[in-house]
């Protein structure tokens, strides 16, 4: 391939392997539970799933819904304090099997998290089984010429943790005043305060 080709082979394969995503039970299941979180939300990752699910946790807190990013590393070393009874925690791992994250997860239980949404594509992903809910990423084919480099499927998890976090703010009833009262600064904060406000003529 030329670098267009490649280019557009990326694009066309992230896009389809968002569109080939199925939307069932378990993700209005996943808004539920998030929406019905009596403690903390805490998502984490490792490796590129970590960048997306940090990602999460801030579009979450600018909706209205306090969050935070574990790292699976550092709660090794500590940072496992964060977590607290009646947590809930995202999980993201495409094969599902990374040590650290899998290792938080059973620590992370004793610590008195209610609820553990994971989100993974491998079938035999040990993270399927940690988990109360599983939000399927589907078989994901990554466009990378070694086959190997996380493309698609981070494009997958973003969209995925996209719309969680959407559909939650709209179950909340989150408001654009709610809303701008967490964007103090910046375009969007200015937006929320002056679209309505009457024009001078």
């Amino acid at each position: 391939m030329n670098v267009q080709e490649r280019m557009r082979a990326v694009l066309q394969a992230e896009a389809d392997a968002i569109r080939a995503v199925a939307v069932g039970d378990e993700f209005v299941q996943a808004v539920q539970a998030l929406a019905a979180c009596q403690g903390k939300v805490l998502t984490t990752g490792i490796g590129k799933a970590g960048h997306i699910a940090r990602k999460f946790a801030a579009t979450l807190c600018s909706t209205a819904t306090p969050a935070d990013f574990i790292h699976p590393a550092e709660a090794a070393h500590g940072d496992l304090g964060l977590v607290g009874a009646n947590d809930l925690m995202v999980a993201l791992s495409t094969s599902g099997k990374s040590r650290e994250v899998l290792e938080m997860l059973e620590l992370s239980r004793h610590l008195g998290v209610a609820t553990v949404i994971g989100i993974t594509s491998h079938p035999d992903s040990e993270l399927r089984t940690l988990s109360d809910l599983i939000l399927d990423m589907g078989v994901i084919d990554e466009p990378c010429p070694l086959g190997l480099t996380p493309s698609a499927s981070t494009a997958v998890m973003l969209a995925i943790t996209d719309a969680l976090a959407l559909a939650l703010l709209e179950v909340k009833g989150v408001t654009r005043e709610d809303y701008g009262l967490r964007h103090h600064g910046g375009y969007l904060g200015r937006q929320t305060r002056t679209d309505n406000l009457p024009h001078q003529g």
